[in-house]
């Protein structure tokens, strides 16, 4: 059953946990990431990607510092290329990579804090900020959302005790709420294609034009202060049908070729609700069709944010 208007929590199995650690984890991951890393020094979490020299994605994640490093949840089939392409850079840094995706668990909420207040765990209300209660972590996510990390040894007590306060729903119902909130993310299926501002990912924190040099950095740059991007993320309505995997082709008589890619779907109360990178001239013409030019309809819903690319670029 669908849940995503009203108060739940959700096990979040979907996705793994890379570690990055040691002396040096702050200096090497900054230099490999589209995010700040200065910026979380205050308690905060970040969302962000890491790109090849073109700018094209090849993870995106959330990051979360902990002790002598940080902590990246990923979609699962990402965490092994992503640790094998990153010890190749770190081979002369103090910093180790690590897949601790066995060593945590995590919970998405939605609608109520009540349960994390249960555990003194306070969230305010601003996205990306995170409280701390001796081993349990808690983030506030954009649209309200929240998420719950803890050592993988804590998952039953705390399921039983996140029970106690709200209802459980299933995985499809987390990943539309996060449809909603307008957050793209990369799964292996896409790997390579988009560049963040593709996603949106600049107008949801995921991207810093004020740090220093990192993989991708020019093209990405370049892309915000000189180019005009022709892709860009859109969420839409699919009427009675399966939820289409990310990077299935959707396709406009305006080329009669693809004009875009799933990002991420989910099943919804009446069919399935979808983010989705799309050209531009083919959301003004708004007939886009699913797999192939005569299939089935989309049509537009609206994102919760609004691209401003003056605010963007302060960060």
């Amino acid at each position: 059953m669908i849940m995503a208007d009203s108060a739940f929590f959700c096990p979040l199995r979907h996705e793994g946990v890379l570690a990055v650690r040691g002396p040096d984890a702050d200096k090497f991951l900054q230099g490999q990431v589209t995010c700040n890393l200065d910026y979380l020094k205050d308690g905060s979490s970040s969302l962000g990607a890491r790109c090849t020299p073109k700018g094209r994605m090849v993870s995106s994640f959330r990051l979360l510092p902990d002790r002598d490093g940080f902590l990246l949840a990923m979609a699962s089939e990402l965490i092994e290329p992503q640790q094998t392409e990153l010890k190749k850079f770190a081979a002369f840094s103090k910093s180790q990579l690590i897949d601790e995706s066995g060593a945590w668990c995590r919970f998405g909420l939605l609608g109520d804090d009540a349960a994390l207040a249960a555990l003194d765990l306070v969230l305010p209300q601003e996205a990306g900020r995170v409280v701390r209660n001796g081993e349990l972590a808690a983030i506030r996510l954009e649209s309200g959302r929240a998420e719950l990390w803890a050592p993988a040894e804590q998952a039953e007590a705390l399921h039983t005790r996140l029970a106690g306060h709200l209802p459980e729903a299933p995985l499809e119902s987390w990943l539309l709420a996060q449809i909603r909130a307008g957050i793209g993310q990369v799964y292996g299926a896409t790997r390579e294609l988009f560049i963040p501002q593709m996603i949106n990912l600049q107008a949801v924190g995921g991207v810093s034009f004020k740090k220093g040099c990192y993989s991708g950095q020019e093209i990405v740059a370049r892309m915000q202060y000189l180019g005009k991007l022709k892709r860009r993320l859109y969420r839409l309505a699919l009427p009675g049908a399966e939820a289409p995997a990310p990077g299935t082709e959707l396709f406009s008589p305006v080329h009669r070729t693809s004009v875009g890619e799933v990002v991420l779907a989910a099943p919804a109360e009446n069919g399935v609700e979808l983010l989705a990178v799309l050209q531009e001239d083919a959301v003004e013409d708004g007939r886009i069709a699913l797999d192939t030019p005569d299939g089935v309809a989309l049509h537009l819903l609206d994102l919760p944010y609004e691209l401003n690319q003056e605010s963007e670029n302060r960060r």
